[in-house]
């Protein structure tokens, strides 16, 4: 088991939820598939990269867009949600990077963030640069 499969709770809760499709070829076995898509998104890999213990790498994808296009992935994210009882806490990567040179920020600088409409267009007049007082007579 590879640390991206699925454990057999979240199994037994995601199955039901899956479209089945009786009719036809069989299915390659949808566990598997489920796995190597995880394992795509979570390792951030392109699909060719898929390894082979998932399964052909164009069943996943196109099982992963068929999904998506019929609202599975919402119903299997409210599944485990509730599964869980609501103790699921989840965290993007993008709101905890921050740039190399972030830690370097010069100290003593404010920055000011400003709502209003023209806060961002440049400004209408320019201050003389000549100090007042300072003309002669």
């Amino acid at each position: 088991m590879s640390r991206y499969d699925l454990t057999d709770f979240e199994w037994r809760v995601i199955e039901p939820l899956l479209p089945n499709k009786p009719r036809g070829v069989p299915r390659v076995d949808d566990r598997r598939v489920l796995n190597g898509i995880f394992w795509v998104l979570r390792s951030g890999a392109p699909w060719r990269d898929l390894p082979e213990r998932y399964g052909p790498r164009t069943t996943c994808y196109n099982r992963f867009v068929r999904w998506r296009k019929a609202g599975a992935w919402d119903r299997m994210m409210d599944a485990i949600t509730a599964a869980h009882d609501g103790n699921i806490q989840m965290i993007d990567s993008t709101s905890v990077r921050a740039h190399q040179q972030a830690a370097t920020a010069k100290r003593g600088i404010e920055i000011i963030v400003s709502v209003a409409p023209e806060a961002g267009s440049p400004p209408k007049s320019m201050r003389s640069s000549m100090r007042r007082g300072s003309r002669s007579a």
